[in-house]
């Protein structure tokens, strides 16, 4: 979902869940809840960490998609 041009390998195999670094939500050895997550392939999440906006939208894709399947 988060679809780094020339890095996005298509996910498959390599499909992690990067989460969104929202204040409040997250700090040192503290996450953000998986709900602030997007799914990603494995080089996007290497590079997402300075894609704030990118990874925004992602997150949004993904709980589009939950929602879509019944899961949210």
């Amino acid at each position: 979902m988060v679809r780094i041009p020339g890095v996005c390998d298509g996910g498959g195999e390599t499909t992690v869940l990067a989460h969104y670094r929202l204040a409040g939500t997250c700090g040192v050895g503290l996450k953000s809840p998986d709900l602030l997550g997007a799914w990603c392939c494995a080089p996007c999440h290497a590079s997402a960490g300075d894609r704030g906006p990118e990874l925004a939208v992602a997150v949004m894709r993904t709980q589009a998609k939950l929602i879509e399947e019944g899961v949210l």
